[in-house]
């Protein structure tokens, strides 16, 4: 049988950006804390020094510029590019379509081929100065996702999930998508995994848990688990998530501070 060869598209950002590995961060559906999860990544990095970005791909439902209290608009150069907004404690770069409607709560209402434009513009237009460009995708396998794997250099994705059984067939798809476009996974992150008794400490599978045999059949070497925690929602909810400080997501970030120690890869 022949070897199948990895896709790798060629980089068209612009000449003025520097991005060093970009990492996805994708979900089989929504609600399951995939923008927290690239939130909250790009915090962690930025804690060990390194510049971050996050390019939010969630075009029609974006909540990243929420989780950091940023509004918009963007500045443009004059020159067709544009700077991303940058968060007030570690400087991460956010570029997202709520930064460009007049207000927030601005509905676009987009077919998909615009949606998937306007992807490719925010990877080609803005002007990134990062480490890691963290991508937050829109839930699903359609043309979000499609149009992130085959347009950019994905060093990485992360799956977020919630333990139900449905979800993990959901996951399943999401893992084999990515398969057959040859981005490799490292995690999978299990949201709302348990609650803990406050009284007892005990842990609550609240949703059953997640069918672990997953990680071996697509060969996800980390699998992190965050429970239901109020500080979450508290932190993002106002737009405060820098000055969260909570024990979740240090192994993947570690896996991703490995990928800064190997080769620097040609653009």
């Amino acid at each position: 049988m022949e070897e199948k060869k990895p896709y790798l598209p060629e980089n068209n950002y612009n000449e003025k950006s520097r991005i060093k590995h970009i990492i996805a961060v994708a979900s089989g559906k929504g609600g399951v804390g995939k923008s927290f999860t690239s939130s909250f990544l790009a915090v962690k990095l930025a804690r060990k020094g390194y510049k971050v970005g996050i390019l939010d791909a969630d075009i029609t439902g974006p909540s990243i510029p929420f989780s950091f209290n940023l509004k918009g608009p963007v500045d443009s150069t004059g020159e067709s590019f544009f700077y991303p907004l940058k968060s007030k404690k570690y400087s991460i770069e956010v570029m997202s379509s709520n930064l460009l409607v007049p207000n927030e709560s601005d509905p676009l209402v987009w077919r998909g081929p615009m949606v998937a434009s306007l992807i490719e513009q925010f990877y080609r237009d803005v002007i990134w100065d990062v480490d890691y460009l963290i991508v937050d995708l829109a839930p699903g396998t359609s043309d979000v996702s499609l149009t992130v794997f085959q347009s950019m250099n994905i060093d990485a994705a992360i799956l977020v999930s919630t333990p139900q059984s449905l979800v993990s067939l959901i996951v399943d798809k999401s893992m084999n998508m990515a398969s057959l476009l040859n981005v490799p996974i490292i995690a999978l992150v299990e949201n709302m995994a348990y609650v803990k008794c406050p009284k007892c400490d005990e842990r609550i599978d609240i949703y059953g848990k997640i069918d672990k045999s997953i990680l071996k059949k697509h060969n996800i070497p980390i699998l992190e688990e965050i429970p239901f925690d109020n500080n979450i929602s508290s932190f993002v909810d106002s737009g405060k998530i820098e000055e969260l400080e909570a024990p979740y997501l240090d192994n993947i970030v570690d896996e991703l501070v490995k990928l800064d120690s190997k080769t620097e890869r040609i653009d």
